[in-house]
């Protein structure tokens, strides 16, 4: 295939990924809208302060209850830390609302198969648990305690109180669904557009022979124990190289189930989100480098470990997805439930905009106090929205 050719199917496959999975955003983040709205938070977080299993639960159930930007994950629990919240309860939140929210496992299911999605979620809890038992045995007291201090700004919106059953009554607080289902979308739309678009260009363009090398999935010569345990260690490393946010992963996860890389290997790509680069930094800018460090850390040998008992288990139970999803399939354009799926859901989506700015009439804007990628992030949005329309206009000649 010649360049053009190429360019085209890629910026096709880019579009398929989100042409497959539009209705399942909108339905993920209408849920968590409603989460958001309809459930009290103040009486939750005055019992994060502790290292116990009551705190560690309340922090998994609030995380799971929250928006699954990852930007959005560090600044609230940031803000937990600032209220008392124990450190160990912020990263049990932040794992919680990168990996057990509703429209994470939409697109898993979706993209990857029940398998992936039934992993993701007892995964996430173990996750959580482990990560918690590290952070409890090796507790730098001075360093976190230091961290505490240098965190300065408060948060609005995880303090309210009110009463679910008058709000969810209200015409308000329908409109308060609709404000929080648009704010969620203003904070995770750039990282889908970036990993939806990589994921475009690197099924067409990266050959299968770069996988097997990178996950050594040809490597007959080596026991099968050493390639798993090698897949789960090198796909956080991977996932770090992408800079791709939560829910921008998943189109890239089922590209590498495409091309062999290992239950293992996958499972570990999706849970390190985290883990990217300017997530990494921005934990820097909240607590300082040595406990952004010390995270990271934590989070590596967490999400390893997550990994190979997700294996193991699944192993014994004989549920290990052994088939290839082709990507071809999956974002082809056709009539089917997909099509009608998302008529229903730009309909619902389009009422949720309305809401929105009905509550915008009447209320100031309250977006959660973030730090964002930046200039260069905004940036290569802007080039790779250039790159998907012009995609779309050589596709299209070429169709003529």
């Amino acid at each position: 295939m010649d360049f053009i050719s190429l360019y085209g199917e890629s910026v096709k496959t880019a579009l398929g990924f989100f042409w497959k999975a539009g209705w399942a955003f909108v339905l993920g983040y209408f849920v968590s809208g409603m989460i958001q709205a309809f459930v009290p938070k103040k009486e939750l977080t005055k019992y994060m302060g502790d290292a116990n299993f009551k705190s560690i639960s309340l922090s998994t159930f609030f995380g799971a209850a929250s928006s699954s930007c990852s930007f959005a994950a560090l600044a609230a629990a940031r803000s937990l830390v600032k209220k008392g919240a124990h450190f160990i309860a912020a990263v049990a939140f932040m794992f919680a609302s990168t990996n057990l929210v509703i429209e994470l496992g939409i697109l898993i299911l979706i993209f990857l198969g029940w398998q992936f999605l039934a992993a993701e979620l007892i995964g996430g809890l173990v996750l959580i648990a482990i990560s918690s038992l590290l952070i409890k045995w090796t507790y730098p007291e001075n360093w976190l305690e230091a961290a505490r201090e240098k965190v300065e700004q408060d948060d609005d919106g995880l303090t309210e109180d009110f009463d679910w059953k008058e709000r969810i009554t209200s015409k308000e607080g329908w409109q308060l669904v609709g404000h929080k289902f648009v704010n969620d979308w203003k904070m995770a739309w750039e990282d889908i557009l970036i990993g939806f678009t990589i994921a475009g260009f690197v099924a067409v363009l990266v050959p299968e022979s770069f996988w097997a090398s990178l996950f050594l999935t040809e490597a007959q010569h080596l026991p099968g124990w050493l390639v798993t345990l090698e897949n789960a260690l090198v796909a956080p490393f991977v996932a770090a190289a992408t800079f791709i946010g939560s829910m921008g992963n998943i189109p890239l996860a089922t590209v590498l189930n495409q091309n062999g890389v290992l239950f293992a290997g996958i499972m570990g790509f999706i849970y390190s989100d985290l883990m990217v680069p300017p997530l990494v930094h921005i934990n820097a800018k909240y607590y300082g480098w040595r406990v952004a460090l010390y995270i990271a850390g934590i989070m590596f040998v967490s999400i390893v470990l997550t990994a190979l008992i997700l294996n193991g288990l699944f192993s014994l139970l004989d549920i290990v997805p052994e088939s290839r999803r082709v990507v071809s399939e999956i974002t082809q354009f056709k009539i089917d439930y997909t099509f009608w799926m998302n008529l229903i859901f730009i309909w619902i989506a389009s009422i949720l905009i309305w809401l929105h700015k009905k509550y915008m009439q009447t209320h100031r804007m309250k977006m959660m106090n973030m730090e964002g990628g930046g200039k260069l992030k905004k940036i290569v949005v802007y080039l790779f929205i250039a790159i998907l329309a012009g995609g779309v206009v050589s596709f299209s000649v070429a169709m003529i």
